[in-house]
């Protein structure tokens, strides 16, 4: 009976670490959900003069997008959100962040664009009202500025297709 008890220990603690080590950080709950985007002024990651986030949301639902240059789960995602920026019904704010400028421009021109809008969130403040865990992360904003669901790590199109798509039908209806 004893020669088990390490047996036994080893099974117990296999299970338990594979149990929490295969949860993803992406069903993290977020206080946000269902609330108002929070009232954030950011500069325009181009021209840097101030944007207020909410009067950014109008007609189409919004994806907001954290992410940076140095970021290499933002560079498996980036192919996915080229192909997400071809859906016209969908608006794609993008919020650089902790980044440096000069980085996040030579990301987009050897990657490619698919923002329509992007903020600069150099120090993380942004991030810091959003709630940010870790980039990248991604937001569904409806056209009243209103979070519909949030996604951390990166999208490909099985998240796509499970946890965003519903959310869009919903409103589109």
């Amino acid at each position: 009976m004893k020669k088990f008890i390490p047996f036994f220990l080893f099974v117990v603690i296999a299970a338990f670490l594979y149990f929490s080590l295969n949860d993803t950080s992406s069903k993290l709950p977020s206080p946000l959900l269902g609330k108002m985007f929070p009232s954030i002024e950011a500069k325009d990651f181009y021209s840097d003069e101030s944007v207020l986030l909410t009067n950014l949301f109008n007609e189409k639902i919004s994806l907001v997008n954290v992410w940076a240059s140095w970021c290499v789960t933002c560079r498996q995602e980036h192919q996915m959100m080229m192909k997400i920026a071809n859906n016209k019904d969908l608006q794609l704010i993008g919020i650089n962040y902790k980044d440096k400028r000069v980085d996040g421009e030579r990301y987009l021109e050897m990657m490619g664009n698919p923002f329509d809008v992007i903020v600069f969130d150099p120090i993380g403040k942004i991030g810091i009202e959003l709630g940010v865990y870790a980039t990248p992360e991604t937001f569904l904003v409806d056209q009243k500025g209103v979070i519909l669901y949030k996604h951390i790590g990166a999208i490909d199109s099985q998240v796509w297709e499970q946890g965003f798509i519903p959310h869009i039908k919903k409103k589109v209806i």
